[in-house]
């Protein structure tokens, strides 16, 4: 039972009807969303929800759903259960392009019915009968006409009609060449046609020169169509051909409806189908625009419990400006049935009343109600609203005695699994009177068990409510500070009314406010005082509480991102410390084959064995120290520092591109560079003379050693500058330097990823430390890939001063991916 008769129009529902028949294919599905109506039952709920959940998933995840020829025809399947009726070429395209939709349908179902049973269900024992489709086909055509070979005798007409007409064609042209050379047409005047006859055009002081019937005039008057008496027969012929023509299309369609007529039963519930898709599909693609979605369903117990509840109409009128509508949390359950709330005017208790009895009638109706699918939601079988004024001049009713109908047949029809919704509870009378009446039938509804939610101002109502089991207040919130609603409901408390600070703020004069202070007593004003300062603490707390989840919440975060940077960093010293270990070990290999090298030259300049003997004692000693666990800790923070230089180098690097790039550099201070120039490499304090240039390289002698350099990192300095460095700091690198750099050199390179000028600036960094320390091979990992980064590489080898040769690696080792690079050491 709803009630009353305009319940839609009050929460709301109507509208909620309209945005869904905008969603619509076809007719079919909009007189469904015209027929919805509210159900008790709670099994046809559940799976009227059940099917829009399904479709809003299948909307939303699934490719494929059909959309094109949702077609109404049923009206014209109906007129063939009269003997001789027959559906006209229009009607039979629609029907064919329908039944093709229903055939899409179907296939869609049977391919997703495992993920979407309810859907699957609606399609059980509906089929499109290809028959049905093979007969249209069988005389229509892509366009919807009929064919030629519909039936011999058609076609036979067919083809006389346009024998007939291309002889009408071929003698008014003979006409019209006739009347050009007499003058009674214009030269470019062109045949037509007039009531399906062809006419010639003359102008209408000619037209008694040419025999013939008039047919047709021009608006003005001044030409006139003129049917040729030579081919008046043959029109009439035509005209004969085309009557046959017509009685063979009919007798052809009165057969094709006697054939399919056996199946009219079947069409028509396969139409339904079709519409009952179409009107879950419009209910779906509205959940999908206010975020609906299918709550806990309860089936044993009426309940309320809905989370960020929203009104879709509300929710779309503030979007509309712009707004965000605020949701509410609402319960009602079996020990707090009854909410009652108050608050300031205009706070939104209306609106949540409206929410409450329009998400709840939404559901009952089969359509998603707007909350969070934690929400839990049970059915009614009455739904009670009071709101507004139903004053009637008609009826002699007051506001007041419209209400109190209201409530006659609340209180007579309300039991356990009803709903009632009641707005300004005991307005529209002396407040004393009907404060006390309004607490007698909130007694009552409450000692039947009736679930609801109330709205109100009076005073007495909110203290009953705290004191009587099963009622709760609610308040709506207000801004004290700003003096406007937050339009949020909080459960538990009453609220205030704030008259007197909205009055204030509208700008009553505070003399009239402080006589009413007075009038009301200082029960009344102690009351509302201790409401709001309850209010403000309860959200000072609450914002307080919010703080402190959000700063654990960070400090939760913070802690987790510290643990993961540990860990990373405890990965990468594993590796490092690999990684040193296995070069540790092939620099000592290469130590060893150095020193017996040089034990061998001594032998072999007959040096004396105190010499060897001091030799080899320097490799144990070079090799304890490097055995040395102590050492190999050292290693590991050399490797540290030097990807920290690294880091730091390309920040510099970085820095000079954009310096390079904001101020270009000019051709003439590139070009100052000559050889045999005195220069200073940049960013340390060697010092050299410039041998060659090449390109952007430059060959130079520092100290003893040649090495190669960017002619971007060299700065020409003067030969006295030159002297003072040379004298200040050797610039040759002897001694257990050179062991130092080996041992922190690595020969390896791995450019994937890299852009072709970063790889190249990159292999130029490897073969002039290869060169400085003495490293005859050095191999580059680029990749395969399309081969342009290994091309570029090679072009660049080319002509790289030092570079003996290079090629692939052995194909074990990486193959055609790896460049091998010979150093001329």
């Amino acid at each position: 039972m709803i009630y009353p008769d305009t319940f839609e129009q009050k929460v709301g529902f109507d509208k909620v009807r309209e945005l869904t028949l905008a969603h619509c294919l076809c007719e079919l599905g909009e007189q469904r969303v015209r027929d919805a109506g509210f159900n008790t039952n709670p099994d046809i709920v559940f799976e009227w929800i059940e099917q829009t959940h399904e479709m809003k998933t299948i909307c939303q995840m699934e490719d494929g759903f059909p959309t094109d020829g949702f077609i109404d025809v049923t009206h014209a399947l109906r007129k063939l259960n009269v003997e001789g009726q027959w559906l006209d070429e229009n009607e039979l395209q629609q029907l064919r392009r329908s039944l093709d939709t229903i055939k899409q349908l179907l296939a869609f179902v049977k391919r997703v019915s495992d993920k979407y049973p309810a859907i699957a269900k609606l399609a059980t024992g509906i089929n499109y009968y290809p028959y049905v489709i093979e007969r249209i086909d069988s005389i229509l055509d892509r366009y919807g006409r009929i064919k030629d070979n519909a039936s011999t005798k058609l076609a036979e007409i067919r083809a006389s009609i346009r024998a007939k007409e291309a002889s009408v064609n071929k003698l008014v042209q003979g006409i019209m060449r006739s009347a050009r050379e007499q003058g009674v047409v214009e030269a470019d005047t062109q045949p037509t046609v007039r009531e399906g006859r062809v006419v010639i055009p003359v102008a209408a002081a000619n037209k008694r020169k040419l025999k013939g019937i008039v047919h047709d005039e021009s608006a003005t008057g001044k030409t006139v169509f003129i049917e040729p008496v030579e081919v008046v027969e043959l029109n009439n012929e035509i005209r004969e051909l085309e009557y046959e023509e017509r009685r063979e299309i009919v007798r052809i369609l009165i057969e094709l409806a006697d054939s399919i007529r056996p199946y009219l039963p079947e069409l028509l519930t396969a139409y339904d189908f079709i519409g009952e898709i179409d009107f879950i599909r419009a209910k779906a693609l509205l959940a999908m625009e206010f975020d609906g979605v299918k709550p806990i369903l309860n089936s044993n117990s009426t309940v309320i419990y809905l989370r960020q509840a929203r009104h879709p109409i509300l929710q779309l009128s503030l979007k509309r400006e712009g707004k965000r509508i605020v949701p509410l949390d609402i319960e009602l359950n079996l020990n707090d049935r009854i909410l009652l709330i108050s608050g300031p005017n205009a706070g939104g208790k209306s609106v949540c009343l409206k929410t409450v009895g329009l998400l709840q009638y939404m559901l009952q109706c089969g359509f998603l109600p707007c909350v969070l699918e934690n929400s839990e939601m049970g059915i009614f079988s009455k739904i009670f609203i009071d709101i507004g004024d139903e004053q009637s001049l008609e009826n002699d009713l007051s506001t007041y005695s419209s209400h109190l109908i209201n409530m006659k047949q609340m209180l007579r029809h309300a039991d356990g699994q009803s709903l009632v919704l009641i707005d300004e509870f005991g307005a529209g009378t002396e407040p004393t009177a009907g404060g006390a009446i309004a607490e007698a039938i909130l007694q009552e509804l409450c000692n039947k068990g009736t679930f609801g939610v109330i709205t109100t101002h009076y005073s007495n109502l909110k203290h009953f409510a705290a004191n009587t089991p099963g009622i709760v207040n609610g308040a709506m919130l207000f801004d004290n500070e700003r003096i406007e609603p937050l339009f949020k409901l909080e459960i538990g408390k009453p609220g205030s009314s704030f008259a007197f600070e909205i009055a204030r703020k509208i700008g009553l004069p505070e003399k009239v406010l402080d006589v009413a202070s007075q009038k009301v007593g200082s029960d009344y004003i102690t009351f509302e005082k201790h409401l709001r300062e309850i209010s403000r603490d309860k959200r000072y707390w609450e914002k307080k509480r919010e703080s402190i989840r959000l700063a654990n919440k960070r400090a939760e975060e913070a802690e987790e991102k510290l643990q993961k940077e540990l860990e990373e960093l405890e990965k990468k010293r594993k590796e490092i410390f690999a990684t040193a270990k296995k070069e540790a070990q092939e620099l000592l290999a290469n130590v060893n084959k150095q020193i017996e090298n040089t034990i061998r030259t001594i032998k072999e300049t007959n040096a004396d064995k105190e010499r060897t003997r001091e030799a080899r004692k320097e490799l144990e000693n070079l090799k304890i120290e490097i055995e040395n666990p102590e050492t190999t800790n050292a290693l590991i923070e050399r490797k540290m520092e030097l990807i920290k230089q690294r880091q730091e180098r390309k920040a510099r690097k970085n820095q000079q591109k954009e310096t390079i790039t904001s101020k270009p550099v000019k051709e003439d201070e590139v070009k100052a560079i000559e050889p045999g120039d005195k220069v200073k490499v940049e960013g340390s304090d060697m010092v050299g003379e410039v041998i060659s240039i090449s390109d952007k390289s430059a060959s130079v002698a520092i100290g003893g050693m040649i090495t190669v350099v960017k002619v971007n990192k060299l700065k020409k300095i003067s030969t006295g500058e030159y002297r003072e460095a040379a004298k200040q700091k050797p610039t040759l690198i002897t001694g257990f330097d050179v062991y130092k750099r080996r041992l922190n050199f690595k020969s390896d390179i791995d450019v994937r990823g890299y852009r072709a000028e970063e790889a190249l600036e990159a292999v130029q960094d490897l073969i002039d430390d290869a060169l400085m320390l003495g490293f005859n091979r050095v191999r580059i990992l680029h990749g395969k890939g399309n081969g342009i980064l290994k091309q570029v590489i090679r072009d660049f080898l080319k002509a790289t001063p030092g570079v003996k040769n290079f090629s692939d690696e052995h194909v074990e080792f990486g193959g055609a991916g790896i460049t091998v690079v010979d150093l001329d050491v």
